[in-house]
């Protein structure tokens, strides 16, 4: 039996190649790859949310997993609906999207059809895609915009209308069928796709799109729209890109000249006025009609591309992606989400951003004018507005009742972490000082939190909490929270000390995944071994998860010992025998998770 580092490496490097995949249904009978799924999906808070049959990862076991292959040996295996629920769009969003909730056995086998779909088309991607891969995000993404699009004369965006729920599933399987030439495994894709779902206890089924909430649905888009990719860089990249650089600007060479004759004539005033006249002038012809760029890239099913040209050119770029997507992916663009935009008087949004041309002849570094052309990352102002919004209420800043009933660190750090994680996005943002306007607003909301909870003051909150904190740019103020604990690390909330300074080096991907050639996850190696660690007895096992530590309950309140085993490990999974796993839930039923 191979190991999953050996199966997923052979699919890279065939990938690499360009070399079909003629078995890989078979690769999904190796139970080597379903310990891997395991251990990266066990401790997703997800995992202990139930499906429509109430199965989740609890009672997780080897013979799960020999019961699920021997379904798949036989082709038995079937998917069941996905749950359907909605959450709001974004934080604080009135808009609702869809999501699906597997059950544990269909998360479990689609993990490892991403596995197997992902190593083999990775090396495939192109480079201009940046969503759901590893290693890559959104700012790897505004990255390559900042470093590669100089002189960029207008922006086209493109945003696929309802892309995930309109990927066609006919379109998906032919796609697929192109690389994978495994009719087992097409045929088990297309029956997840036509799995449906269940909606107020009623079957529904899908024609088309991908499964909401399914662990294979990213890795699917991205075959899917690489189709995209594809189309701009091999058809429209080389029909709108020529020349290698532009002419230069004759009446530019002609100013420079003039000041070289006043400099020899000893004329130190007109030599001043010329260069005035100079830094308000191209040294390179804007308007040369042999110099062309189109450049792209793509986040998930949003698409942006860059061109240096004349706007007729550019609405001509965008009508013939919108006619590929329409006859050959049967996708539509979104009308009023996809414009075109002029890169120096306007700003394109793209991931949250606003990009935009530079343009500044008084900037002069190293004798030339280094700004002019090159890209501007801003932070919105509406974006700035709507995450205040959260936090104020009739224009002001407000407590957050639902915050009353926690601990003081927690309040602070509830606060901290939501404060941290918009300023270390738009840390690419050269204007990313607007966020002090959030900060305080955020900032005076804690102290209103914290000072209503303990009947006090604001001033007096903001005395007892604030301190400094060592940062690269100096000491910051902060507010901090701690709770001493003997023998461990103090529990420490923190609030602000975060220089709002740009950093146009930092990164943040969208999914931290540990690669797959590490060494086995701790609670896999536990379940292997077989022994269990309740009663002691080696025996087939199973494991039992919690949702949360808190479902154990408190010390001292007849808490049972499994309870007071996972306490003291501080580990959410215990491996226990069929006996043990009875007992426990006999004696008090772990409560699962709700969405």
């Amino acid at each position: 039996m191979q190991s999953a580092e050996t199966v997923l490496g052979v699919l890279r490097e065939r990938g690499k190649r360009g070399l079909p995949c003629n078995e890989l249904y078979r690769q999904l009978l190796n139970p080597q790859l379903y310990l891997v799924a395991y251990g990266r999906l066990y401790s997703n808070k997800g995992a202990m949310t139930p499906g429509v049959n109430g199965e989740t990862v609890d009672g997780m076991s080897l013979g799960k997993i020999e019961h699920v292959i021997d379904a798949l040996r036989h082709e038995r295996y079937r998917w069941s609906p996905a749950r359907r629920v909605y959450i709001p769009k974004g934080r604080g969003s009135t808009k609702l999207r869809p999501l699906g909730l597997p059950p544990w056995s269909d998360k479990l086998v689609g993990e490892v059809v991403r596995l197997l779909l992902e190593a083999y088309y990775e090396p495939i991607f192109s480079d201009s895609s940046h969503g759901f891969r590893p290693r890559r995000g959104c700012h790897t993404a505004l990255r390559n915009v900042v470093n590669t699009w100089t002189g960029t004369a207008w922006f086209v965006e493109g945003d696929i209308a309802q892309c995930f729920d309109k990927l066609d599933h006919s379109v998906m399987l032919r796609i697929l069928g192109e690389k994978i030439r495994d009719s087992r495994f097409l045929r088990l894709v297309r029956n997840m796709l036509k799995a449906g779902y269940m909606e107020d206890w009623t079957w529904n089924t899908t024609h088309s799109g991908s499964p909401q909430g399914g662990v294979v649905s990213p890795i699917l888009s991205n075959i899917y729209l690489h189709k995209v990719d594809e189309y701009v860089e091999r058809v429209l990249i080389p029909e709108y890109t020529r020349g290698r650089v532009r002419k230069s600007n004759r009446a530019f060479h002609r100013v420079w000249a003039a000041i070289r004759r006043a400099r020899e004539r000893g004329d130190h005033t007109k030599v001043r006025e010329l260069r005035k006249q100079l830094h308000s002038m191209p040294s390179m012809d804007p308007q040369d009609p042999g110099y062309r760029r189109l450049r792209y890239v793509r986040y998930a099913d949003d698409t942006l591309l860059g061109f240096a040209g004349p706007k007729a050119e550019a609405e001509e770029i965008k009508k013939r992606l919108a006619w590929f997507l329409r006859d050959d992916l049967k996708l539509e663009l979104s009308p009023e989400k996809t414009l075109i935009t002029h890169a120096r008087t306007g700003a394109a949004r793209f991931l949250g951003y606003d990009i935009t041309v530079l343009h500044n002849d008084r900037k002069i570094s190293g004798r030339r004018r280094s700004v002019n052309g090159t890209i501007g990352l801003r932070v919105p102002r509406s974006v700035v507005s709507a995450k205040q919004a959260r936090y104020k209420e009739r224009g002001k800043p407000a407590r957050r009742p639902e915050l009353l009933n926690q601990d003081d660190h927690v309040i602070i750090s509830t606060y901290g972490s939501e404060y941290r994680g918009i300023v270390q996005y738009y840390l690419m943002a050269g204007d990313v000082f607007r966020l002090a306007r959030l900060q305080w607003v955020m900032e005076t909301s804690m102290l209103m939190t914290l000072a209503n909870k303990h009947r006090s003051s604001v001033s007096k909150m903001a005395r007892k909490y604030a301190t400094t904190t060592e940062t690269p740019f100096g000491p910051r103020k902060c507010f901090e929270a701690r709770v001493e604990r003997i023998g461990r690390k103090p529990l420490v909330g923190r609030f602000g000390g975060i220089p709002l300074r740009q950093n146009k080096k930092t990164v943040i991907t969208d999914r931290r995944l540990a690669p797959v050639n590490i060494k086995r996850k701790e609670l896999v190696t536990r379940l292997l071994a077989g022994r269990c660690e309740a009663c002691g007895r080696v025996d087939e096992v199973e494991v039992h998860h919690v949702g949360k530590l808190a479902d154990l309950g408190r010390p001292g309140t007849n808490r049972p010992p499994w309870a007071d085993l996972m306490a003291a490990r501080h580990r959410k999974a215990l491996v226990v025998c069929g006996s043990c796993h009875a007992d426990i839930h006999g004696k008090k039923p772990v409560p699962a998770l709700t969405e």
